[in-house]
């Protein structure tokens, strides 16, 4: 009886040490992907603008090139989160998890590799002297693309963080935050459709993504949340934590 206590106190330490690490990575993967796009914007942004943009990307294609590079590092760094996550997230909601990994680690990766591609296809448009009509058209596609292909990102959002919320993995003001931030992140793209500009409200739910992965990597998942899941508590558990806030 010794020995399986043992083992059931080894295997539920490994567990958590799992646990902890895919935290840990889903805090750091966060970071990598948004500071790569946020560096993509500041690298591409003086070569794609204004009319003269096909001379621009001529004269520093290496410019965009690297900007397709550092989309192509957020894209996979990104669709790596609900692939970590899937393990922990599928104890607590199996079909949402599924459908983080499906929007966050496929769709949402398929519209970053179409803009990195997009870019690249300009510069060697670039270098062509009757390439303008299809460029200009590639030009003005490829910012719809990233605005529309955003609604991927938000639904994908809202599922992860409707399981963060029910199962408390973070604090449950992290996870209001989140299902706040990704409700108002739906607006910007739908918005765009009718010719409005709302990006702002995109900010709420970058600063939260920013504020869980350091939390995250410090904190990890509630130990509380982990455990109860573990002794198949989380029904009662979840339960009892909602009327005491209640």
């Amino acid at each position: 009886m010794d020995t399986n206590r043992r083992i059931a106190a080894d295997t539920a330490e490994s567990g958590r040490s799992a646990d902890r690490k895919a935290a840990v990575w889903i805090g750091v993967l966060y970071i990598i992907g948004t500071v790569a796009l946020v560096l993509s914007v500041f690298v591409t942004d003086g070569v794609l603008s204004g009319p003269a943009f096909l001379a621009q990307i001529a004269a520093q294609p290496n410019q965009l090139a690297f900007g397709a590079v550092l989309v192509l590092l957020a894209g996979f760094a990104l669709a790596l989160v609900p692939i970590v996550f899937w393990p922990v997230g599928k104890r607590y909601n199996e079909t949402l998890a599924m459908g983080y990994v499906v929007f966050r680690g496929g769709l949402e990766t398929v519209i970053y590799v179409v803009g990195a591609f997009g870019w690249l296809v300009l510069i060697v448009l670039s270098k062509e002297a009757d390439a303008g009509q299809f460029a200009n058209f590639l030009h003005a596609a490829l910012p719809v693309i990233w605005d529309q292909g955003a609604i991927t990102f938000v639904l994908g959002a809202l599922m992860f963080y409707v399981v963060l919320h029910q199962s408390r993995l973070v604090p449950r003001w992290l996870s209001t935050w989140g299902l706040v931030g990704a409700s108002l992140g739906i607006v910007p793209p739908l918005g765009g459709m009718f010719g409005l500009s709302l990006g702002i409200l995109v900010a709420p739910l970058a600063l939260q993504e920013m504020v869980m992965a350091v939390w995250l990597i410090a904190r990890g998942f509630s130990p509380a949340a982990l455990d109860a899941e573990s002794a198949g508590e989380t029904s009662s558990w979840q339960a009892s934590v909602s009327g005491t806030a209640a």
